[in-house]
C-alpha cells in the first residue's frame, strides 16, 4: 500500500513539473533585440569647443526604466510589446547614443560617461520623461520621445542652462519594425537638438568665464 501511494505521488509530482515547465523562461520564444542609431549630421555653424563634458545616465520613472519597448494604449496604463526588447535598458542606451552623437558632431573631443576618469568642465544631466509608442488616437501608432536636460558647470555644480525637447513621429505601419523606425527618427531629432543646445550653451558660458 505504501509503495503504490508513493508511485501515485511521484507521478503527480512529475505531471506538475512538466506542466510547470511551460512557464519557465527557457521555454518562451526568444526576444527580438532592437537598437537605435546616434545622430551624425549637424549644422556646419556648430561651435568647436575645447572644454570637456561628461554625460550622466538619464533618470527615468520605473515604467520606462527598462529594456522592454513601451506602448501606451490608455492614458492611465503602460503596456509592453511582447517578445521584443531594446538591446539595453532605455536610459543606458540613451546615454550611449548621446555620447556617440556628440562624437559624431566632430565639435568636441573631451566627451565621456560620468563614471570614467574624465576631468570634466561640464556635466549633462537629463531626465527621460517620454519614450513610448502610443495608440490612443486610432490610426497608425505614433512614437513620443521627450527629454529634459540641464548643463552643469563643474566643479561649482552651477546650472548653466536647461532645456526640454520633444519629438513625435507617426509610424508608417503597425508592425514592430515600423514602430522601431519611428523611435529611431524621433530620438534622432531629440539627440540633434540636445547636442546642438549643449555645445552652444556650454561655449557661451565657457567664454563668459574666461
Amino acid at each position: 500500500m505504501i509503495w503504490a501511494g508513493s508511485k501515485h505521488f511521484l507521478s503527480g509530482v512529475l505531471l506538475f513539473a512538466v506542466a510547470g515547465c511551460a512557464d519557465l523562461p527557457f521555454n518562451r520564444p526568444p526576444s527580438q533585440l532592437f537598437v537605435l542609431s546616434p545622430k551624425s549630421t549637424y549644422d556646419t555653424s556648430l561651435p568647436k569647443v575645447s572644454w570637456q563634458l561628461s554625460v550622466d545616465v538619464p533618470i527615468a520613472e520605473a515604467g520606462i526604466n527598462t529594456s522592454r519597448i513601451v506602448v501606451r494604449r490608455s492614458p492611465i496604463r503602460l503596456d509592453y510589446f511582447e517578445s521584443v526588447n531594446w538591446s539595453d535598458i532605455a536610459p543606458r542606451m540613451l546615454q550611449t547614443l548621446m555620447i556617440e552623437s556628440f562624437e559624431n558632431s566632430g565639435r568636441i573631443v573631451g566627451i565621456g560617461r560620468q563614471n570614467v576618469a574624465l576631468r570634466s568642465d561640464y556635466s549633462l544631466v537629463s531626465e527621460l520623461r517620454e519614450f513610448q509608442a502610443e495608440t490612443l488616437a486610432g490610426g497608425p501608432p505614433r512614437v513620443r520621445v521627450r527629454l529634459n536636460a540641464k548643463l552643469i558647470r563643474l566643479p561649482q555644480r552651477v546650472i548653466v542652462a536647461g532645456t526640454n525637447h520633444e519629438s513625435i513621429v507617426i509610424a508608417s505601419g503597425d508592425g514592430i519594425d515600423n514602430i522601431v523606425n519611428a523611435f529611431d527618427e524621433a530620438l534622432g531629432k531629440v539627440l540633434k537638438k540636445i547636442v546642438t543646445w549643449s555645445l552652444q550653451a556650454g561655449e557661451k558660458d565657457h567664454a563668459a568665464q574666461r
